[in-house]
């Protein structure tokens, strides 16, 4: 959807609200919890056609935390490397 361009319906009505005041801070209602003290600020997309939504983290520093600390979806093994 960052293309502009629904992946459900084909819809070009696609808004994003860049600069939410709750991205990050301390209540970040824009965000998802990477570990107990760090937060990823996101960035929302939807398409006002179906109701869509597709969320971002808007950090490369958080997604290679993120590498860090989460499991991979579908890993054989338990390694989090690439």
């Amino acid at each position: 959807m960052k293309n502009g361009k629904c992946p459900r319906c084909g819809s070009d009505k696609i808004y994003t609200a860049e600069n939410l005041p709750l991205k990050g801070g301390p209540f970040a209602s824009n965000a998802i919890p990477v570990s107990l003290t760090c937060l990823a600020p996101l960035d929302n997309y939807v398409c006002t056609a179906c109701g869509l939504v597709e969320h971002y983290v808007l950090q490369e520093e958080k997604m290679a935390e993120i590498k860090r600390k989460w499991r991979r979806v579908g890993a054989a093994n338990e390694s989090t490397e690439d």
